[in-house]
């Protein structure tokens, strides 16, 4: 993954309550499973009419938000089904950071899998920034830091879990963070045991040649 620290961007708002995976993602494109053009996915029938045309008004097509990298949106954002799609369809449109009051738990922890960085905020924290995004407002989110600074110089702190937030700094997948964290206690392993058994480890520096 992209390791995350900071990043200034217009952010545009999308205020609806209760935005599911199925918005996100429609559900008739998960047969697609590589991740390279998914952002002609990402709300699909938000964006497009039953012909396929742009419908007017949606924010990531606008042209003051269509540069955007931070979404505002509403409560729950993320509820429903557990399709990873979605975060991967977020990325592709260029989406690094969310902010909401809530999100739906399996979509919150896919994010975070995916390089993306969902943030809590308070309600009126939410109603600040979500007057920032309707006019288009840059702000910078600093995860080194754990703040949102708002153009008018207003700051938002947040948290986020210590291992997230590590894995989003150093740009780790799961196997990444396995491997920081415990190396020492592999490589321990792996010793014991090409000299207790080791016929399970025949042919490997040649397969590793």
């Amino acid at each position: 993954m992209i390791p995350f620290t900071t990043l200034t961007s217009v952010a545009a708002p999308l205020p609806q309550d209760d935005i599911d995976t199925d918005i996100i993602y429609p559900a008739r494109f998960l047969l697609i499973t590589d991740r390279n053009g998914l952002d002609r996915y990402g709300f699909h029938d938000w964006r497009f009419d039953a012909k396929g045309c742009a419908k007017p008004g949606f924010p990531l097509a606008e042209p003051r938000w269509e540069r955007a990298r931070i979404l505002v949106t509403g409560t729950n954002f993320g509820c429903g089904s557990s399709r990873e799609h979605a975060p991967w369809a977020l990325a592709a449109l260029g989406i690094r950071v969310i902010l909401a009051p809530s999100f739906g738990e399996i979509f919150y922890n896919n994010c975070f899998k995916n390089g993306l960085l969902p943030i809590v905020v308070a309600a009126g924290d939410h109603a600040a920034l979500l007057e920032d995004a309707m006019s288009a407002r840059s702000m910078t989110v600093d995860l080194v830091a754990g703040e949102v600074r708002r153009a008018d110089g207003g700051v938002v702190p947040f948290s986020v879990d210590p291992d997230r937030r590590a894995a989003l700094l150093n740009g780790w997948d799961e196997i990444d963070m396995i491997v920081a964290r415990h190396l020492a206690d592999i490589e321990a392993f792996e010793g014991q045991q090409r000299r207790s058994q080791p016929w399970l480890w025949e042919g490997e520096e040649t397969h590793a040649a």
